[in-house]
């Protein structure tokens, strides 16, 4: 079953680059101009698939721990939050 699906595709190659030398150089510029980026969108989408999960937890535990931090240095002053920061001196010389 794998052995014919590789043939398949190895045939379609072929066959492709076949065609591809009977077109004109004009033509056969703007065909490898649309295979380039046909090959480049279909590498970046793989990359975002590949490391879609990894990148949604980074950003998830990033947002926690930013919530986290918010959460547990500021004072408030009624519904004004003051950070810590803005506790010391506004000029630092």
């Amino acid at each position: 079953m794998i052995e014919k699906l590789l043939a398949g595709g190895v045939l379609l190659v072929c066959v492709a680059l076949l065609l591809r030398l009977a077109l004109r150089d004009p033509q056969r510029q703007r065909v490898d101009a649309v295979a380039f980026r046909a090959a480049y969108a279909s590498r970046r989408l793989a990359r975002r698939l590949w490391f879609w999960r990894e990148h949604r937890q980074r950003a998830t535990h990033e947002a926690e721990a930013v919530v986290r931090r918010a959460k547990h240095r500021v004072e408030r002053d009624g519904i004004v939050v003051r950070p810590d920061s803005f506790k010391g001196p506004r000029k630092p010389h």
